[in-house]
């Protein structure tokens, strides 16, 4: 048996940044990872991702190359080679993990991990055997994985998930996305953008649904006028896989359909890894398919923590990152401050990009607030309008009595670059007079935010 001061199971952005996190701080460390370094997010989720989405981007510049006075020859996707690109940037940043946790003197090993009483974790060892870790404390990151619902049975032919969708070797004529989340939205943008045509449905009133209803509906209308359709209030009652291709069953206000479609992507969420962990052996508690912790990440038992998307909170791989930060400073004495999870910022990666943080309007008005609300279309914006992305715009919320910001929620070219702006306002207090007196550089993107903050409290000049 191998001793430490902490262990940590799993090594994706919550895992990884724990490890050295208690690395750094003196803690001799472990990290067990039965996959990939990185996990979900580096190998199969965010960045391979935003590797095929920049493939997207690039075909449709040259695609309007002649908008810019540029005339290109003949072009065409290369599914193949825009998929090796992807896992080639992948494989970079997971060697990327590697090199830190080697520098920080974190030991990792190699196998699937199970939490054990008495603070022990025992490994079954990837190249066979099993191997037992004990700690002074146990971190638990497992993360999650596409959720399997009884109308879409993933076959990973043609009902697949997001690891499949990241990989195929061809480009379908047809597509159905079920899911109108970050995942699904990001995938059908994609395969609209290569060619594919896309139908994109979604269960609820609205795509994106988590977003402010002005945003969804601006994403909507892009979507649509890059050829995509779109279903909302829509349900998928099953799948025929039976024929050539496939036959989608739904029901919506309008009644029942049949949409004929090549491939299935299931996109409708993640379950989390809390099976077969050990977690009822040690007795830590979970309800409805999170492990309960605190505000520093402990579990009902002592010694053992989790963070990730295994806890209740934003399943994201930055709140990941951050809650490991906690968790460890807080386990080396250090006294971090808690996470407040209503100052996270999402973001999602079509064209146009979506990024928000706060509470959007509905919620606002909801909550009981007297509102001050500005919205600045980038159709104004002298950057955007030279980029010749004019679509989209800020959105800003603030508590009319004390100028605060409430909310901040964005659709625009590279927008997810401008949301920490709207973090800082929030996460200091400063109010929406002293942003307008900032003085922001011209042209660029971020002076939308300005300006819509002058629109709510009434003095813009360029609208």
């Amino acid at each position: 048996m191998i001793s430490y001061d902490i262990v940590v199971v799993g090594s994706g952005p919550g895992g990884y940044v724990a490890a050295i996190r208690a690395a750094q701080l003196g803690f001799k460390t472990a990290v067990v990872e039965r996959a990939e370094l990185g996990g979900i997010c580096l190998n199969w989720g965010c960045i391979p991702t935003k590797a095929l989405l920049k493939s997207a981007e690039v075909f449709t510049h040259v695609k309007h190359a002649a908008q810019y006075g540029v005339v290109a020859g003949d072009f065409k996707p290369d599914m193949a080679a825009i998929v090796a690109r992807s896992r080639g940037v992948a494989e970079t940043m997971s060697k990327g993990i590697a090199y830190l946790l080697n520098k920080n003197k974190v030991d990792v090993v190699a196998g699937e991990g199970r939490v054990k009483p008495g603070k022990q974790v025992e490994v079954r060892l990837n190249d066979g055997g099993t191997e037992t870790l004990e700690a002074k404390h146990i971190i638990l990151a497992t993360g999650a994985r596409s959720r399997q619902v009884p109308a879409l049975p993933q076959d990973g032919r043609k009902i697949i998930g997001y690891r499949e969708a990241l990989v195929l070797d061809h480009l379908p004529e047809r597509m159905v996305v079920v899911g109108s989340g970050a995942i699904g939205s990001e995938f059908a943008h994609f395969y609209q953008s290569l060619g594919t045509q896309v139908t994109l449905i979604e269960f609820m009133p609205a795509v994106v649904p988590v977003e402010d209803a002005d945003v969804s509906a601006q994403l909507a209308r892009c979507f649509k006028k890059n050829g995509m359709k779109v279903l909302t209030g829509t349900t998928v009652e099953k799948v025929d896989t039976t024929g050539e291709g496939c036959k989608v069953y739904v029901t919506s206000k309008k009644g029942e359909e049949v949409i004929e479609t090549d491939i299935v992507l299931s996109a409708v969420g993640v379950v989390t890894n809390v099976e077969n962990i050990g977690l009822e052996e040690c007795g830590i508690a979970v309800e409805r398919g999170k492990v309960q912790v605190d505000e520093y990440y402990r579990t009902s038992v002592e010694g053992y923590y989790a963070i990730g998307d295994i806890v209740p909170g934003q399943a994201l791989a930055h709140v990941a990152s951050h809650e490991a930060l906690i968790c460890v400073e807080h386990i080396a004495g250090l006294n971090p401050k808690p996470l407040d999870y209503g100052k996270v910022p999402g973001c999602t990666y079509t064209t146009p990009e979506v990024a928000s943080i706060g509470l959007n309007e509905q919620k606002a008005t909801e909550a009981g607030y007297e509102l001050k609300i500005g919205k600045f279309p980038f159709t104004a914006s002298g950057k955007a309008t030279a980029g010749g992305l004019r679509d989209g715009f800020v959105k800003v919320i603030f508590d009319a009595k004390t100028d605060k910001m409430l909310g901040c929620h964005l659709i625009g070219d590279h927008v997810t670059e401008m949301i920490g702006e709207a973090l800082m306002i929030m996460e200091k207090g400063i109010t929406g007079p002293e942003i307008i007196h900032a003085v922001h550089p011209h042209p660029s993107m971020s002076e939308g935010l300005m300006e819509a903050v002058a629109i709510a409290y009434g003095e813009c000049v360029h609208v």
